[in-house]
Parts: C-alpha cells; structure tokens; sequence
C-alpha cells in the first residue's frame, strides 16, 4: 500500500528548527507513547525500568536519527516515534538482561519468550491488571485461561491489530500505517478479531470495545 507522507507544513518546520520541533511534536505524542509503553512492557521490567526514562532515551534517539526520517519521511512522524519507542525498548531489556547472571539471563530470556515478549501476552497481563474485585479475583484464573485460549487462535497480525486499535487506541489509518497493510484490511481484521473473541470478552468488564457495537 501507499504509505502517507507527513504534512508538507510541518516537514518544513521539522528542516528549519528540528530539534524545537521534535521536541514540541513529542510532547504532543506523549501520552500516547507512554500509553503503548505502559501497555507492552514486560511485567519482569516493571519496577526496573520507568516508563518516562524510555520516553527520554528515545526522544534523544529521534533527535540523533531526524535529519534520516527528513531525508525519506515515508511514515508520519508519530509512527516513526512509535517505533523509535519500541526499539528503544527493546534496547533496554537487552541491557538490563546482559547485566544478569549467564543463568539468570537465560531463565529471563526463556520466560520472556514463553510469557513476556507477544503481543497476546501483553493483552491478557494488561486485562488480568483490571481484574480486581473479589468477584473478579474468584474467576480470574478460569477467565483469562479461556482468553489465552482464544488470543492463540487468532493470526499475530489480528492481534497485533487489536492491540494497536483497542489497548494502544490508534486510529484505524494509524493501525494500517503501523503494520504495512490496507486501511479496509485492518478494519475488517480488528472486528473479526473482536467478535471471535467476544464470548471471553463479555466476561472480562474491563474491555469494552469503543464503538463496536458488540
């Protein structure tokens, strides 16, 4: 597909006064990045690694790789940011698991594999943490096993595109920008995903897909 090009407007702020602008265009985006941060970080991290110092490593890491975008600002800028973001992260679970034990490493490399580093388990960990009523605590386990269940079903592209348009909140043209595909594809993909999963989410009160009509 076609990928959209960044407004011609803001390219040329971007090549008279970038860093400014960068600047002003990240802060604009932050929430949204902090959003996808707090979403997908593996749970093993959490407590070791703050959420804003990633927003800053990876701001940095723009500003270092801007005049490359300019020169073939094929994305929108946001998701050039968004994948600054997740490479940045990715970066510092390297990091913090190089400083381990050779076995510790690899047990935290195992376990991230397994459990830790797929977008479907990001799903189930982000809706486990809403699960927090006595009642919800009592069928959580059952819960979210028949989740997992349903999630594996699903292609990696249908969840991927359930989590960007549901737990990351982009917009359908963002999610098809994101992954490469056709707007239509990634709007029939994430209501297929929706309704395949319906059963178990209707269980789940935390999820209430906007507009779904579900």
């Amino acid at each position: 597909m076609e990928t959209p090009r960044e407004d011609d407007e803001l390219l040329a702020r971007l090549r008279a006064d970038g860093e400014y602008i960068l600047a002003q265009q990240f802060s604009e985006h932050r929430s949204r990045l902090w959003r996808m941060i707090s979403f997908r970080l593996d749970a093993r991290m959490r407590g070791r690694v703050d959420p804003d110092d990633i927003l800053q490593e990876a701001f940095l890491d723009a500003v270092q790789r801007l005049d490359h975008f300019l020169g073939n600002p094929a994305t929108s800028l946001f998701i050039w940011l968004r994948l600054i973001v997740m490479q940045t992260m990715q970066n510092v679970y390297r990091r913090h698991l190089s400083t381990q034990k050779r076995d510790a490493s690899r047990e935290a490399s195992k376990a991230r594999d397994e459990a830790g580093d797929s977008t479907a388990a990001s799903i189930t960990a982000f809706l486990a943490g809403q699960l927090t009523s006595p009642s919800q605590a009592a069928m959580k386990q059952e819960q979210l096993a028949q989740l997992d269940q349903a999630l594996i079903r699903l292609s990696e592209l249908d969840q991927e595109v359930l989590a960007l348009r549901h737990f990351e909140e982009l917009s359908n043209a963002e999610t098809a920008e994101a992954l490469g595909i056709d707007p239509k594809a990634a709007s029939v993909r994430y209501f297929r995903a929706l309704r395949r999963l319906k059963s178990v989410l209707e269980k789940l009160s935390a999820f209430q897909p906007p507009g779904s009509g579900l």
